[in-house]
């Protein structure tokens, strides 16, 4: 809100500071939540796009105060936000990741977007509504996630890829693996690989499996002990990262196998 004893189409100093520390705060308390989670758009990207859409808000309300009452000048105050909708898109597109069958970031990517709406609000001086949508996208990013996660432990399939080398009868070791931890292979797929290893000139090849799992403890300590067999010569490193993290926030910080 500018003068609301004056001219409606000027602000104060103290005003514009203040949208301005706010839009910060604002923008960081969602960008924080993000860079816990190593996503890629963190902390000072989200209060760069919440404080730049928060200024270009201000901008376009009272950049162009001086030709208000120009006769052949039209002042739309919402002209240049809208564009800011719009424009926003190429950050969250950079946000968004595609490995294999997974796409990642696409929350990520409209946090983005929500914190440049978030931003214009605070410009435009519609503090009730920059202040309840930044709580509830706190909610939805904190606590909804846990609960998501907890919901769909056992409903979404787990994906664990291997490079192995092409040895007759390693599939049937590895499926045995996960048959011993009560874990259900339910899709497997397997490509050559693009050179050979060793001095025997031995063949590669990956392999992704789509698991269905009761206990995430039991995918971690069938993928520890695959990973020790001999013809094994890699396996994605994001698998047992994911897992320990997984495990350890559903057991509050502890871990043990």
């Amino acid at each position: 809100m500018g003068d609301t004893h004056g001219n409606i189409w000027e602000i104060t100093h103290l005003e514009l500071v203040f949208r301005m520390i706010l839009a910060v705060v604002l923008g960081g308390s969602i960008g924080i939540e993000r860079e816990w989670s190593n996503h890629a758009a963190g902390f000072r990207t989200h209060i760069l796009v919440c404080l730049g859409s928060t200024t270009i808000m201000l901008l376009s309300i009272y950049g162009f105060s001086q030709f208000v009452y120009e006769t052949n000048v039209r002042v739309d105050p919402a002209r240049l936000a809208a564009q800011v909708i719009s424009g926003i898109g190429f950050l969250g597109a950079g946000a968004i990741m595609r490995n294999g069958n997974m796409v990642k970031g696409l929350t990520t990517a409209a946090s983005v977007w929500v914190v440049a709406g978030i931003g214009l609000c605070v410009g435009a001086g519609f503090y009730m509504g920059a202040i309840l949508s930044t709580c509830l996208v706190l909610i939805s990013l904190y606590v909804l996630n846990k609960w998501e996660k907890h919901m769909l432990l056992h409903r979404r399939p787990q994906q664990v890829e291997l490079e192995i080398l092409d040895y007759p009868g390693a599939l049937g070791r590895i499926a045995s693996a996960f048959g011993e931890h009560e874990i259900q292979i339910a899709n497997v797929t397997m490509r050559q690989g693009d050179e050979s290893v060793g001095e025997n000139d031995m063949p590669t090849m990956y392999i992704s499996f789509s698991l269905k799992l009761n206990k995430q403890e039991k995918l971690l300590a069938a993928c520890e002990g695959i990973s020790k067999m001999d013809f094994v010569l890699s396996m994605e490193a994001a698998t047992f990262q994911m897992l320990r993290k997984q495990i350890m926030n559903s057991q509050g910080g502890s871990l043990s196998i």
